[in-house]
């Protein structure tokens, strides 16, 4: 299967161009300047994924372009609905008229973070910041099309690729004895790799089945829960097993760690549909960290 995946460089687009060839899929990334969601032309959005594959088109689309800079959002609200809510609709609009599956990828910020258990995809949301909101209205967007779509709410996203919170822990620990981590959210650690394997197994099941049930909104997360604190340890823990940098943590509150942008106290997913629904469940977080850790540690890629 012809998979374009929309957006940079980042880490689910490199996550599924390596991880696409064993699956049998043909994955090609469309990013700027040939597809800028920014712009919010629907027309361009359309002749970009039709040019893909040398100008046969996809096959199925997988929509990972955003504006993740949470903080940054705060005070760029209108770049981040422009490419997170009316970007994601241009996509979907454009999977619509070419007839081929869509999977949009979402996230865990689209919910408040005030409910005790995991959220389950029905549960009502109500984001805390300008991130979330720009997210939700672009599920909304995705919906709104009329395609062929299933929207994947995912959380704590981390890989070898790019900027995230492993790379950044080991990095930190190249020069620290002690780093101070927030003990107080929590949520679901999520492997981009293991993302990627979620999101063309879905596509690839909305593409053969007609069922209903395969569209819509899932959750799609690592197995398992952690704190931010819990997840660097862990790093660390597996990072000095193969002689990388590791230290202590010093366990902190939300409140000794202020940020621009309000978190989610409480980012845990029930990924129990996803699992029903289309067979996809996520090994245990602790497994796929360490073999992200690993693989960041024996390549040195953290420090760049």
């Amino acid at each position: 299967m012809k998979i374009a995946v929309t957006g940079g460089p980042g880490q689910l687009v490199l996550s599924m161009r390596e991880r696409g060839p064993d699956m049998m899929h043909d994955v090609v990334a469309i990013g700027p300047p040939d597809l800028d969601l920014a712009i919010g032309d629907d027309e361009a959005v359309f002749a970009a994924l039709c040019a893909s594959f040398d100008g046969a088109g996809p096959d199925a689309i997988v929509n990972a372009a955003a504006h993740t800079a949470v903080d940054r959002a705060e005070t760029e609200a209108e770049l981040a609905f422009a490419i997170n809510a009316h970007g994601a609709g241009s996509v979907a609009r454009a999977a619509a008229r070419l007839k081929v599956p869509l999977v949009h990828i979402s996230t865990d910020y689209v919910f408040s973070g005030d409910k005790v258990e995991p959220y389950i995809e029905d549960d009502a949301t109500g984001p805390m910041g300008v991130y979330g909101a720009s997210k939700l209205a672009g599920e909304t967007a995705v919906l709104a099309a009329g395609g062929d779509a299933a929207i994947l709410r995912t959380a704590w996203v981390y890989s070898p690729f790019g900027a995230n919170f492993v790379k950044t822990m080991l990095r930190l620990a190249t020069g620290r004895d002690v780093v101070s981590v927030v003990a107080d959210q929590f949520g679901c650690p999520t492997s981009a790799l293991e993302l990627a394997d979620a999101a063309m197994t879905v596509v690839a099941h909305i593409r053969d089945r007609a069922d209903p049930a395969l569209r819509g909104v899932f959750h799609a997360t690592g197995t398992g829960e952690a704190s931010w604190a819990d997840v660097a340890e862990a790093i660390f823990a597996d990072s000095a097993a193969i002689g990388g940098p590791f230290a202590s943590v010093r366990r902190i509150t939300t409140a000794e760690y202020p940020t621009a942008a309000q978190r989610p106290v409480n980012s845990r997913l029930n990924c129990e549909r996803l699992a029903a629904i289309h067979g996809v469940e996520m090994p245990d977080w602790r497994l796929s960290c360490r073999e992200v850790t690993t693989r960041l540690v024996r390549s040195a890629a953290f420090l760049t």
